[in-house]
């Protein structure tokens, strides 16, 4: 990869997408090009996650292809299967492919979603608490999804079943009581688009409820487009649109965001 080197010299400001998806089936016609074109932007580390065993092992290969791409791997909850059986099944798999790599640094993303399948909150439940307890057992922080699910994801993290390396609210839904149970139980909060729509009416307090060693930027590409590229495919060059918004909210330089979301980035998922 010679471009790494040619283009290692020239970057302004180091940048941390915490969280994307470039082992979706909407980069296949030009991945190889898009992850060029965003290293050349400035992106120096991105996390690729898996939501279900053949995607998670996907990101394994995209990490292990690049140097600075890094994978987390897990069972989204729109991806479990119908029963416990079948989810202990798909969980053994996951911690099968971990397989102390380290270039896994994180199990997920996992979670809840009441917005797409609302019949399964028992399942999703058990595929969470038991994906927790696979993160535990293999040293690693989590990528929580919460999607129409506030109360329930904050009984999570006050519940028995505490994640021990804590993790990541990603894609965090702006809501006040969530940030806040995220931030007691020791989360950071990463912020994608939404921070930056209009009709993200709450942002700016959201945005500055959170610590400054709290913080995290993400694209969660190719969906989630901020503005001003709203409604196009997302990909990782655009995270310095939430670098920007954050860096106006607290009315700081945003290359001493792109600093800090990236060294918060390092910490969380054990980087050196």
């Amino acid at each position: 990869m010679q471009w790494l080197q040619q283009y290692g010299e020239v970057k302004k400001m180091k940048l941390f997408d915490t969280h994307s998806h470039y082992n979706d089936e909407q980069f296949d016609e030009d991945r190889e090009e898009i992850i060029k074109k965003i290293f050349e932007a400035g992106v120096e580390n991105t996390v690729v996650v898996g939501d279900n065993v053949e995607n998670s092992k996907k990101a394994i290969e995209l990490a292990k292809k690049y140097d600075f791409i890094y994978a987390a791997v897990g069972v989204h909850p729109n991806e479990i299967a119908e029963n416990e059986e079948e989810i202990s099944k798909q969980i053994s798999q996951i911690k099968g492919i971990v397989n102390k790599n380290e270039k896994i640094v994180a199990i997920g993303e996992i979670g809840l979603d009441n917005h797409w399948v609302k019949d399964q909150k028992e399942l999703q439940r058990y595929a969470f608490l038991e994906q927790i307890k696979l993160a535990n057992e293999l040293n690693l922080p989590i990528v929580i999804h919460s999607r129409d699910a506030i109360m329930e994801t904050i009984e999570i993290l006050k519940g028995k079943v505490v994640p021990e390396k804590k993790g990541i609210l990603h894609c965090c839904q702006l809501n006040r009581d969530l940030v806040k149970a995220g931030l007691e139980a020791g989360f950071y909060i990463s912020f994608a688009g939404a921070v930056t729509f209009k009709s993200s009416k709450n942002a700016n307090e959201i945005i500055g409820m959170v610590p400054n060693d709290r913080i995290l930027i993400e694209t969660d590409c190719p969906y989630l487009s901020p503005e001003p590229n709203r409604g196009k495919r997302n990909d990782s060059r655009n995270v310095k649109y939430i670098a920007e918004k954050i860096a106006s909210v607290k009315e700081m330089p945003v290359e001493e965001v792109a600093r800090i979301t990236y060294e918060n980035g390092k910490r969380i998922f054990g980087m050196k």
